[in-house]
């Protein structure tokens, strides 16, 4: 039986699709193509459909026997202008999914959660124990979905893993698949662009927080670790578990400090124009990843600078 990633054709549900397939797992990938690209999805079987289309999800749910869900909606700023969106898909059609897969014989649910959950932490490192309080819609859509899976899981014995992300990044080592969003919103993208002047210079909005040289620190982590961690989860499912868990390294670096390891990797000089700081932008985002770690028996093994060498080798791919 397969593994159904829902939102495969994206960033890290086609790296988790990869990761699982060198596992020895069969994959069917489903995706809509509103933010996802065929190309990240090449070699695997491609359903295009929407999660909200009951008959399409419940014929390909027969061949499977867990399901990753990773079709959401996922920018910060966009969820404060235009709550229905995310609403409407994070939340509404996300549900329609998951009674569909209650209707069906599949018990395994891994969700693609965020950091977001827990808004202005109450200390860093952040545990699970740490009140979930988002401060923008985005966090507040993952919140409500992770919710409904605890309720099911007490009423319907589903078993499930939330996985609390932090800083995704990087590529897969192959170089055939990497990053790719429109617009691009995050960090070491934009670096890029600015190192290979495709815009006058990398925006760093405030160099004023309460951190070692004044920019925002956050926990970064190779998407392969994340892709790992989720095939981790099916094996901790299959024991019957369920859980919400950080993905993370428990390390943090600045802003500035990954313009450094960026301009070191790439050789290229890197323009910066320091901006006002983002409403909401805590000074300090790192994980607690222990409770992963017992549980999954798994840990981040990449560094700052693999995740830079290999989003460097895509982004170089992507523009020769």
């Amino acid at each position: 039986m397969a593994v159904l990633v829902v939102g495969g054709a994206g960033y890290i549900g086609s790296h988790a699709a990869h990761v699982l397939r060198r596992k020895g797992y069969d994959v069917i990938i489903y995706d809509n193509l509103c933010t996802g690209h065929k190309e990240l999805a090449e070699g695997f079987e491609l359903i295009v459909g929407d999660i909200a289309d009951t008959a399409k999800i419940a014929k390909v749910l027969t061949r499977c026997d867990s399901v990753m869900h990773f079709a959401a909606h996922a920018y910060v700023g966009e969820s404060v202008q235009n709550p229905k969106k995310y609403f409407h898909n994070n939340v509404t059609a996300a549900l329609t999914l998951l009674d569909t897969v209650m209707e069906s014989r599949v018990r395994k649910f891994i969700f693609s959660s965020t950091c977001a959950v827990y808004g202005n932490p109450v200390k860093v490192p952040i545990t699970e124990s740490n009140p979930r309080q988002p401060v923008n819609p985005y966090g507040a859509t993952k919140l409500a979905f992770e919710n409904a899976l605890e309720a099911y899981g007490r009423a319907y014995a589903l078993r499930f893993v939330s996985f609390r992300y932090f800083n995704a990044a990087g590529a897969d080592e192959s170089g055939k698949i990497g990053e790719s969003h429109d617009p691009e919103t995050h960090l070491i993208p934009l670096i890029f662009q600015a190192a290979q002047g495709k815009r006058a210079a990398l925006d760093i909005f405030g160099d004023d927080y309460p951190t070692a040289d004044g920019t925002c620190i956050r926990d970064y982590i190779h998407v392969t670790d994340l892709a790992e961690a989720h095939v981790a989860g099916l094996e901790y499912l299959a024991k019957g578990e369920s859980a919400a868990m950080n993905l993370g390294t428990g390390e943090g670096c600045s802003v500035k400090d990954v313009v450094a390891a960026v301009e070191r990797i790439s050789g290229s000089k890197v323009p910066t124009h320091i901006a006002e700081r983002r409403m909401g932008d805590p000074p300090e985002l790192v994980a607690d990843p222990s409770l992963a770690e017992k549980l999954l028996k798994w840990k981040a093994k990449r560094s700052l600078d693999e995740i830079i060498s290999t989003a460097w080798k895509w982004a170089q791919k992507r523009t020769s």
